[in-house]
This record gives C-alpha cells, structure tokens and sequence, in this order.
C-alpha cells in the first residue's frame, strides 16, 4: 500500500498551506508508509492523548494512549511500523523533547527518547513517516538554516544527520529505504526550489525541481515505483499556482493537466496507488478538494483526460487515505457512533487509457532535475 503521512509540517512563513489547506496537514493524522498503523491526537477540549489505528487488520481499530496528564494541542505524532507512537512535545518554547508510547495491558507504556533545542525562530517538526517504518526524522527549521534529525531508530537518542543551508518546507520520501529525502527550500529572498537530501552521504544536497528560474516548485508527493511526482508551481501562470506531474529520473518536461485546476476550489493530491512499476501514467492519484461547502475527493490518472469528484465518508479525516495495489482507495473516519472507521472505494480504471509513458529505471541515489516545462503543453488537452 501507499499511504500519505498526514502531519504539519514547517511552511515558508509567506505560503502558508502547501498542500492541502494547510503539507501544514490539518488532520493531524498520519499513516506509516505502509499502511499498517495510524495515529491521531484524540479527545475532547484540553483532554487530549495520543490514539493509534491499526489498519491492516479485517477491521479497523483504535487503540488510546492516554498518560498521566493531556497532551497540549500542538503535540506531533508518528506512528511507526511496530505498532510504537513516536510523540514530539515543545516544552518552555525551544526544548523538544522525544518518547515512544505502546499500549501495556491496561495501561500506556512511555520510553523517553532525548530532546533537542530549537533556538530562538526555530521550530522543530517532524518529517513524514520513513519508508522503513522504524527511523524518524524530524526538521529543525531557521532562517537561514535547516538540521535534519534521527529521532527515533538511533543507539543514542537523537542525533543530527545533516545541515542544509536555507529555509527549508515540505518533505517527502523518494526512495523504499529512507535514504533519498526531497525538500523544499529557499535561499534568501530567492524562489522556492525542491532539492534531494543523501542522509547517507552527509545530507548532500542535489537540485531535483528547476523549472522556470523565477518559479516557486514545490514537491508534493513522489511515488517511488512508478517515478511519479505531484508538484504544485506558479511557472504555467506566475503568481498563480498550478497542480503538475513529471517522472523522477526523466528528462520529459513537468505537465500541468486543465483538469487539476477548478477555480473555487483548492485541489491538493495525498495518496498515490502502489504496484505500478515504472508506469507512471497508470498511477491512480486521490486529491483533496477543498471549497466552501466542505471537502470531497478527487481521483485522477496522468493518462486520463478527467479528474473523478466523489463524495466523502461522514468524518472522514479530510486528507487523510491510503491506496491498495487493487486500486482501492482507502479513506478514514470518525464520527460519534464510528470513532474508528475506514471507507472502501473502488475506482476503476480509465476505458482508454493513453499509451503508458516508458522510462529508465529511477536512480534515486542521483536525482535528475526535471528541465524546464514549456507554458502550453504540445500534447492534447488533459
């Protein structure tokens, strides 16, 4: 399965709500990378604890982690492939401080990982599940500076793995062993770029996004099977932003599909279908569709020529979902009589389908930045 991690992350302070209204994520529920777990901040008022879903079973179900006294509001959680919840607490405005919650019989279990200090501006938050489901990292986000932490997974708490210069947003995962780690970032007062991260290699940094010179490219999600990337960039219209697609390790140029673009509505993708290897074009993608009568979803294929609107589960955890290999999308929810429910739609595939689009293995340890996309696309309308 692929599963979007759910989770607030650090935004540039002039942009807020990358990806959905809010990659501030505002569910504040995130899934592991392989769809087995899931953890929220449940309660009610200022009585909240941490809450994890298993979802791999024949039925979900929720488990509370409740400790001696409430988690505040902006507590970060991540849960991980054993069934642990890593929780991340901002105590006296700069220490952050790092423990793994699990149930114990009756009772929650607490092992306390180590803090780290973000200093004056700085702010501290954690980067969406890793592909292994074991490590977590998280982002220690400056002005001028971005660090990047192992805060779980370590021998000796946490330890900080690489320095990049820039302010730094976003987060997402380019390859299945966590090693290969996009990031958006600007430099100065320049535009917003997304660069790779080798956390094997000292947090070497290689360009990945470069479309026009001027524009702000943002990576959303990346699908490492098939080599397909979501970006959202204003370089089709500047200073207004646009949904597109290219393939990692390709030299084809980023497309920006008309049917992406709704003009009352926010459209943001958060899932992306597994299995398909090296067909990029075939993926199946649900988005977020965010108006002013609510939220509902979208499913769309690079090949196809629509984007598909359904409508929503009663609570669900807007944002939040997985995919099968079958293409079933998978969608949580919560509502008074189901605290713990996961909605089941089946989407088929497209009657006829472009023909799929071949590519080259994607070679993840080296990234090639996508070229520069042309304004109006050559191909047919999508």
């Amino acid at each position: 399965m692929t599963a979007c991690a759910i989770e607030t992350t650090a935004e540039d302070d002039d942009h807020d709500g990358d990806r959905a209204p809010g990659n501030g994520w505002p569910t504040g529920f995130t899934i592991t990378a392989n769809g087995a777990y899931a953890a929220r901040l449940a309660g009610a008022g200022d009585a909240l604890y941490a809450e994890r879903w298993t979802l791999d079973g024949p039925e979900p179900y929720a488990v509370p982690l409740p400790l001696g006294q409430p988690e505040e509001r902006g507590t970060q959680l991540l849960p991980l492939a054993d069934g642990r919840v890593l929780v991340a607490r901002r105590v006296d405005g700069r220490r952050n401080t790092f423990s793994l919650l699990y149930p114990t019989g009756p009772g929650t279990g607490e092992l306390q990982l180590g803090a780290v200090e973000a200093p004056g501006s700085e702010r501290l938050v954690l980067l969406p599940p890793s592909p292994d489901g074991i490590c977590a990292y998280a982002m220690c986000v400056g002005p001028e500076t971005t660090t990047l932490w192992l805060v779980a997974g370590g021998a000796f708490g946490p330890e900080q793995v690489a320095e990049v210069r820039g302010h730094c947003s976003g987060g997402v995962w380019l390859d299945r062993t966590g090693r290969m780690l996009a990031l958006d970032r600007r430099l100065g007062g320049g535009p917003v770029k997304t660069v790779a991260i080798d956390l094997e290699r000292g947090g070497e940094v290689t360009p990945l996004l470069q479309i026009t010179e001027e524009s702000d490219d943002r990576l959303l999600l990346a699908d490492p099977e098939s080599g397909l990337l979501l970006i959202r960039s204003d370089a089709p219209s500047p200073g207004h932003e646009r949904l597109g697609w290219g393939v990692l390790g390709s030299l084809l140029p980023v497309r920006f599909p008309e049917c992406l673009r709704l003009d009352d509505a926010a459209v943001t993708p958060f899932a992306v279908q597994p299995g398909q290897v090296l067909m990029p074009e075939s993926c199946a993608v649900a988005l977020r569709i965010d108006a002013a009568a609510g939220s509902w979803v979208g499913v769309w294929r690079p090949s196809a020529r629509r984007m598909r609107q359904l409508a929503a589960p009663a609570g669900w955890l807007a944002g939040a979902g997985l995919w099968t290999a079958e293409g079933v999308l998978r969608l949580p929810y919560a509502t008074p009589g189901a605290p713990c429910g996961l909605a089941s739609l089946a989407v088929p595939p497209e009657p006829a389908p472009q023909p799929v689009v071949v590519v080259e293995e994607p070679r993840v340890c080296r990234p090639v930045p996508l070229q520069q996309a042309p304004l109006t696309d050559r191909r047919p309308a999508r």
